[in-house]
């Protein structure tokens, strides 16, 4: 992208014009890819996007994902186009993927579509029989409508991440990225698991530096406690999340094995720090913040939401069964 919209968010360049939404979605796009050499600069722009707007940054990191996933695929974006990626799978309903011919029919519903009315396209995952396939969408087309009332959360309201509906939509063979399975089986899948968590880590240091600011003259050496815990348990995130890079960029493809471990332990751990801050930036700073300041009370409700994307016991189990598997024990 050559273009005005393809330069910095204003959270990476602070000095810019104010860019509106859509340009700053767009500059995400230009980020370095993952493991290309320059992944500590990748998240530590997603995640001073996210100490700006988690809403926005949400999104940007969508973008940003699918600009990588399309580069695994051997694919670029389309220019000034919004993209995201929509892989969540849900118990109750899904798209699935059926053989017309030389093309597919996508049907179904797919929930907590981020930017349902923003994106242009999105890497949608379905499947198709017993497979696990990802299709590059235009979401312009018909038979794509966002379903209102699918998104009623305070926080992440600005994410606009409603279930988006398909009804037949038909689908050229060569909207398939990769092969089966494609989307949870490359190297990229954990790498973007990072990203997400870099966004997290920057919601929260948000929360810390709001916290700080909006504290009391008058604050006793117990707010002051929280806020210095607080602040601990913020440089300890950017630290993991800077090693996190280096350690892409030393083995983009996984050749080591070490990307789901890395990824977990990252996920794990800014997970819980980002959600600590939380409640000592509550602790130190009391109602007041989250009362009387429109916008810390919108940050604090976007980072409860987007943290509870995150499944601690799951993901948590799966890192125990990695760490008994590697111990001589």
């Amino acid at each position: 992208m050559d273009t005005a919209d393809s330069l910095p968010p204003r959270a990476i360049a602070p000095d810019a014009p104010p860019w509106s939404p859509a340009q700053r979605v767009l500059a995400a796009g230009g980020l370095p890819l993952p493991g290309g050499g320059a992944t500590a600069e990748r998240l530590r722009a997603l995640a001073a996007a996210g100490a700006e707007d988690l809403s926005v940054a949400r999104l940007a990191e969508g973008h940003a994902d699918a600009v990588a996933i399309l580069a695994e695929a051997g694919r670029e974006a389309q220019p000034q186009t919004v993209y995201g990626v929509w892989a969540a799978v849900s118990g109750k309903t899904d798209v699935t993927a059926t053989r017309d011919g030389e093309t597919w029919r996508l049907s179904g519903v797919k929930q907590f579509c981020s930017g349902a009315s923003l994106c242009d396209r999105a890497l949608v995952r379905a499947r198709a029989d017993d497979d696990d396939l990802l299709f590059d969408v235009d979401l312009r087309q018909a038979g794509v409508a966002a379903l209102d009332g699918t998104w009623p959360a305070v926080g992440m309201e600005g994410s606009d991440s409603r279930a988006v509906s398909f009804e037949s939509v038909r689908m050229a063979a060569d909207g398939v990225l990769g092969g089966p399975g494609f989307y949870v089986e490359r190297p990229g899948f954990w790498h973007g698991g990072v990203g997400v968590a870099a966004v997290w880590f920057g919601g929260a240091r948000g929360v810390l530096d709001a916290a700080a600011a909006s504290l009391a003259p008058t604050a006793g050496d117990g707010e002051l406690a929280l806020l210095g815990s607080a602040v601990a348990h913020v440089e300890a995130m950017d630290a993991l999340l800077e090693r996190a890079g280096r350690e892409i960029d030393e083995d983009p493809q996984d050749r080591r094995g070490g990307a789901r471990r890395r990824a977990l332990v990252t996920r794990h751990a800014l997970h819980a720090g980002a959600g600590a801050v939380l409640a000592a930036a509550a602790g130190a700073g009391g109602a007041r913040p989250v009362s009387l300041e429109p916008d810390n009370a919108r940050r604090v409700a976007d980072l409860y939401v987007y943290l509870a994307q995150h499944h601690p016991g799951r993901d948590g189990a799966a890192l125990g069964r990695l760490s008994a598997a590697r111990s001589p024990g």
